[in-house]
Protein backbone atom coordinates (compact mmCIF):
# COMPACT_ATOMS: atom_id res chain seq x y z
CA UNK A 1 0.00 0.00 0.00
CA UNK A 2 1.44 3.57 -0.87
CA UNK A 3 1.79 5.96 1.83
CA UNK A 4 1.71 9.57 1.33
CA UNK A 5 4.79 11.62 3.21
CA UNK A 6 3.99 12.18 6.66
CA UNK A 7 5.35 14.66 9.24
CA UNK A 8 6.54 13.31 12.67
CA UNK A 9 6.33 16.43 15.33
CA UNK A 10 10.04 17.26 16.58
CA UNK A 11 13.65 16.58 15.84
CA UNK A 12 14.73 13.65 14.36
CA UNK A 13 18.47 14.37 14.83
CA UNK A 14 18.81 17.07 17.48
CA UNK A 15 18.06 16.32 21.06
CA UNK A 16 15.95 18.56 22.98
CA UNK A 17 15.04 17.59 26.77
CA UNK A 18 11.80 18.26 28.36
CA UNK A 19 11.31 20.05 31.86
CA UNK A 20 11.16 16.44 33.34
CA UNK A 21 14.72 15.68 32.13
CA UNK A 22 13.41 13.03 29.80
CA UNK A 23 13.02 12.87 26.12
CA UNK A 24 9.55 11.20 24.67
CA UNK A 25 11.08 8.96 22.14
CA UNK A 26 8.46 7.70 19.55
CA UNK A 27 9.10 4.57 16.91
CA UNK A 28 7.23 3.21 14.37
CA UNK A 29 7.55 -0.45 13.87
CA UNK A 30 7.14 -2.77 11.20
CA UNK A 31 6.67 -6.45 12.09
CA UNK A 32 5.79 -10.23 11.15
CA UNK A 33 3.50 -11.54 14.02
CA UNK A 34 3.95 -15.23 13.15
CA UNK A 35 6.17 -16.02 15.66
CA UNK A 36 4.95 -13.94 18.34
CA UNK A 37 2.27 -14.70 20.85
CA UNK A 38 0.67 -10.67 20.25
CA UNK A 39 2.52 -7.23 20.73
CA UNK A 40 2.08 -6.98 24.66
CA UNK A 41 4.63 -8.31 27.22
CA UNK A 42 3.06 -12.12 28.43
CA UNK A 43 5.29 -14.11 30.96
CA UNK A 44 7.26 -16.59 29.33
CA UNK A 45 5.94 -15.97 26.20
CA UNK A 46 7.81 -14.23 23.20
CA UNK A 47 6.15 -11.11 22.01
CA UNK A 48 6.83 -7.94 20.15
CA UNK A 49 7.10 -5.76 23.64
CA UNK A 50 9.15 -7.78 25.09
CA UNK A 51 11.41 -8.34 22.72
CA UNK A 52 11.42 -4.71 21.69
CA UNK A 53 11.71 -3.63 25.58
CA UNK A 54 15.09 -5.97 25.46
CA UNK A 55 16.50 -4.19 22.69
CA UNK A 56 15.96 -0.78 24.23
CA UNK A 57 17.32 -1.85 27.28
CA UNK A 58 20.59 -3.19 25.57
CA UNK A 59 20.87 0.02 23.13
CA UNK A 60 20.38 2.72 26.39
CA UNK A 61 22.11 0.03 29.03
CA UNK A 62 19.45 0.27 31.34
CA UNK A 63 16.26 -1.57 31.69
CA UNK A 64 14.09 0.41 29.65
CA UNK A 65 10.07 0.29 28.95
CA UNK A 66 7.84 1.68 26.46
CA UNK A 67 5.01 4.09 27.76
CA UNK A 68 2.92 3.20 25.18
CA UNK A 69 1.50 1.34 21.74
CA UNK A 70 -1.08 2.42 19.50
CA UNK A 71 -2.53 -0.81 19.28
CA UNK A 72 -1.99 -4.69 21.45
CA UNK A 73 -2.29 -6.60 17.90
CA UNK A 74 -2.79 -10.53 19.15
CA UNK A 75 -0.77 -13.29 18.28
CA UNK A 76 -0.35 -13.69 14.41
CA UNK A 77 -0.95 -10.27 13.28
CA UNK A 78 1.32 -8.14 11.77
CA UNK A 79 2.12 -4.46 11.51
CA UNK A 80 3.09 -2.11 8.82
CA UNK A 81 2.87 0.85 11.11
CA UNK A 82 2.60 0.18 15.03
CA UNK A 83 3.79 3.34 16.76
CA UNK A 84 5.10 3.39 19.96
CA UNK A 85 6.90 5.69 22.92
CA UNK A 86 9.46 5.71 25.17
CA UNK A 87 10.68 8.25 27.83
CA UNK A 88 15.05 8.50 28.18
CA UNK A 89 17.57 10.59 29.78
CA UNK A 90 19.91 9.47 27.11
CA UNK A 91 21.59 11.88 24.95
CA UNK A 92 21.27 9.71 21.86
CA UNK A 93 20.08 10.66 18.40
CA UNK A 94 17.25 9.41 17.01
CA UNK A 95 18.86 8.33 13.79
CA UNK A 96 21.39 5.87 16.22
CA UNK A 97 18.17 4.55 18.10
CA UNK A 98 16.92 3.24 14.84
CA UNK A 99 20.37 2.18 14.05
CA UNK A 100 21.02 0.65 17.25
CA UNK A 101 17.18 -0.99 17.63
CA UNK A 102 17.62 -2.50 14.34
CA UNK A 103 21.02 -4.52 15.27
CA UNK A 104 19.38 -5.69 18.38
CA UNK A 105 16.01 -6.67 17.43
CA UNK A 106 15.37 -10.32 15.14
CA UNK A 107 14.81 -10.16 11.44
CA UNK A 108 11.01 -10.16 11.73
CA UNK A 109 10.88 -6.72 13.56
CA UNK A 110 12.95 -3.12 12.12
CA UNK A 111 12.14 0.06 13.75
CA UNK A 112 11.13 2.17 10.70
CA UNK A 113 11.17 5.84 11.58
CA UNK A 114 12.51 7.47 15.13
CA UNK A 115 11.59 10.65 16.25
CA UNK A 116 11.57 12.98 19.36
CA UNK A 117 8.05 14.32 20.15
CA UNK A 118 6.04 16.63 22.92
CA UNK A 119 6.25 15.10 26.48
CA UNK A 120 2.35 14.69 26.55
CA UNK A 121 2.82 12.56 23.42
CA UNK A 122 1.40 9.43 24.00
CA UNK A 123 1.21 6.41 21.65
CA UNK A 124 -2.20 5.24 22.33
CA UNK A 125 -4.36 8.21 23.99
CA UNK A 126 -3.09 10.49 21.12
CA UNK A 127 -4.05 8.62 18.43
CA UNK A 128 -7.23 9.89 16.44
CA UNK A 129 -7.80 6.75 13.85
CA UNK A 130 -6.20 3.60 13.20
CA UNK A 131 -6.22 1.58 9.87
CA UNK A 132 -6.55 -1.84 9.80
CA UNK A 133 -5.91 -4.30 6.52
CA UNK A 134 -7.20 -7.79 6.20
CA UNK A 135 -5.67 -9.73 3.17
CA UNK A 136 -7.69 -12.88 1.88
CA UNK A 137 -6.37 -15.24 -0.99
CA UNK A 138 -10.00 -16.50 -2.48
CA UNK A 139 -9.65 -19.31 -4.74
CA UNK A 140 -9.85 -22.86 -4.30
CA UNK A 141 -6.39 -23.80 -3.80
CA UNK A 142 -4.52 -22.49 -1.28
CA UNK A 143 -1.56 -20.17 -2.15
CA UNK A 144 1.76 -21.57 0.23
CA UNK A 145 3.74 -18.50 -0.55
CA UNK A 146 0.51 -16.13 0.94
CA UNK A 147 0.05 -18.61 4.07
CA UNK A 148 1.47 -16.63 7.01
CA UNK A 149 0.09 -13.31 5.70
CA UNK A 150 -3.32 -13.71 3.96
CA UNK A 151 -6.39 -15.28 5.02
CA UNK A 152 -7.01 -19.17 2.26
CA UNK A 153 -10.82 -18.45 1.61
CA UNK A 154 -11.74 -21.19 -0.88
CA UNK A 155 -15.55 -20.15 -1.43
CA UNK A 156 -17.02 -18.46 -4.15
CA UNK A 157 -17.74 -14.57 -2.67
CA UNK A 158 -19.84 -12.04 -3.96
CA UNK A 159 -18.24 -8.51 -3.34
CA UNK A 160 -21.34 -5.97 -3.92
CA UNK A 161 -23.13 -7.53 -0.93
CA UNK A 162 -20.30 -7.09 1.16
CA UNK A 163 -19.34 -3.21 0.00
CA UNK A 164 -23.15 -2.77 0.99
CA UNK A 165 -22.50 -4.26 4.02
CA UNK A 166 -19.37 -2.15 4.68
CA UNK A 167 -21.31 1.00 3.93
CA UNK A 168 -23.88 0.26 6.57
CA UNK A 169 -21.06 -0.40 9.17
CA UNK A 170 -19.47 2.72 8.38
CA UNK A 171 -19.96 5.66 11.04
CA UNK A 172 -21.09 5.89 14.65
CA UNK A 173 -22.83 2.35 16.04
CA UNK A 174 -22.40 0.16 19.08
CA UNK A 175 -20.47 -2.62 18.07
CA UNK A 176 -20.64 -4.90 21.19
CA UNK A 177 -21.80 -7.74 18.52
CA UNK A 178 -18.12 -7.73 17.14
CA UNK A 179 -16.67 -7.89 20.63
CA UNK A 180 -15.26 -11.38 22.02
CA UNK A 181 -15.08 -10.42 25.43
CA UNK A 182 -16.16 -7.39 27.94
CA UNK A 183 -14.15 -4.16 27.48
CA UNK A 184 -11.89 -2.18 29.72
CA UNK A 185 -12.96 0.97 28.09
CA UNK A 186 -16.74 1.85 29.05
CA UNK A 187 -18.69 2.07 26.19
CA UNK A 188 -18.34 -0.03 22.98
CA UNK A 189 -19.76 2.61 20.60
CA UNK A 190 -16.92 3.27 17.66
CA UNK A 191 -16.89 5.24 14.54
CA UNK A 192 -15.97 3.52 11.58
CA UNK A 193 -14.59 6.42 8.99
CA UNK A 194 -13.59 4.52 5.62
CA UNK A 195 -14.75 0.72 5.03
CA UNK A 196 -12.89 -0.33 1.61
CA UNK A 197 -13.04 -3.64 -0.05
CA UNK A 198 -10.56 -3.72 -2.82
CA UNK A 199 -9.96 -6.48 -5.06
CA UNK A 200 -6.50 -7.71 -7.39
CA UNK A 201 -7.59 -10.90 -8.73
CA UNK A 202 -7.91 -13.55 -6.10
CA UNK A 203 -6.50 -11.69 -3.46
CA UNK A 204 -9.20 -9.47 -1.42
CA UNK A 205 -8.22 -6.28 1.01
CA UNK A 206 -10.38 -5.69 3.19
CA UNK A 207 -9.65 -1.86 4.74
CA UNK A 208 -11.36 -0.42 7.79
CA UNK A 209 -10.20 3.11 9.42
CA UNK A 210 -12.14 3.75 12.87
CA UNK A 211 -11.30 6.25 15.73
CA UNK A 212 -10.59 2.71 18.20
CA UNK A 213 -11.58 -0.87 17.71
CA UNK A 214 -13.03 -3.23 20.50
CA UNK A 215 -10.91 -6.80 21.00
CA UNK A 216 -11.09 -8.76 17.52
CA UNK A 217 -13.60 -6.29 16.01
CA UNK A 218 -11.88 -5.99 12.48
CA UNK A 219 -11.74 -9.94 12.84
CA UNK A 220 -15.01 -10.40 13.48
CA UNK A 221 -16.32 -7.61 10.94
CA UNK A 222 -14.72 -9.61 8.50
CA UNK A 223 -16.13 -12.83 9.18
CA UNK A 224 -19.56 -11.20 9.24
CA UNK A 225 -18.80 -10.01 5.33
CA UNK A 226 -17.60 -13.31 4.45
CA UNK A 227 -20.60 -14.62 5.41
CA UNK A 228 -23.01 -11.93 3.02
CA UNK A 229 -20.42 -12.28 0.30
CA UNK A 230 -21.12 -16.16 0.64
CA UNK A 231 -24.90 -15.90 0.84
CA UNK A 232 -25.42 -17.07 4.04
CA UNK A 233 -26.57 -13.64 5.22
CA UNK A 234 -28.55 -10.66 4.12
CA UNK A 235 -27.94 -7.22 4.76
CA UNK A 236 -31.35 -7.11 6.67
CA UNK A 237 -29.31 -9.97 8.86
CA UNK A 238 -26.55 -7.31 9.26
CA UNK A 239 -29.08 -4.68 10.67
CA UNK A 240 -30.50 -7.59 13.38
CA UNK A 241 -26.80 -7.99 14.39
CA UNK A 242 -26.12 -4.47 15.14
CA UNK A 243 -28.93 -3.94 17.08
CA UNK A 244 -28.85 -7.71 19.08
CA UNK A 245 -25.58 -6.12 20.60
CA UNK A 246 -24.38 -9.88 21.28
CA UNK A 247 -21.27 -11.66 19.92
CA UNK A 248 -23.13 -14.70 19.22
CA UNK A 249 -25.46 -12.91 16.27
CA UNK A 250 -22.16 -12.27 14.39
CA UNK A 251 -20.12 -14.41 12.01
CA UNK A 252 -17.20 -15.85 12.75
CA UNK A 253 -13.46 -14.50 13.51
CA UNK A 254 -11.22 -14.79 10.72
CA UNK A 255 -8.00 -16.60 11.23
CA UNK A 256 -5.29 -13.87 12.63
CA UNK A 257 -2.61 -14.17 9.91
CA UNK A 258 -4.42 -11.99 7.26
CA UNK A 259 -4.87 -8.68 9.82
CA UNK A 260 -1.90 -6.05 10.04
CA UNK A 261 -2.22 -2.52 11.59
CA UNK A 262 -0.66 -0.18 8.75
CA UNK A 263 -1.57 3.27 9.43
CA UNK A 264 -1.99 5.21 13.05
CA UNK A 265 -3.10 9.11 12.31
CA UNK A 266 -2.50 11.57 15.41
Amino acid sequence: MSRPSRSLSGSSKKSKTNIQGLRNIKLVLEYDGARFFGFQSQPRKRTIQGVLEKALSQLLNRKTKIKAASGRTDAGVHASFQVVNFYTDKEISTDKVIRGLNFYLPREIAVTQAVEVQPAFHARYSARFKTYEYRIWNHSIRSPLRASSFCHYPYPLDLKPMRQGAKMLTGKHDFKSFCNQAQAEKSSIRTIRKFQIIAHGHEILIRVEANGFLYRMVRNLVGTLLDLGRGKTTLKDLEKILLKKTRSAAGQAVEAQGLRLIDVTY
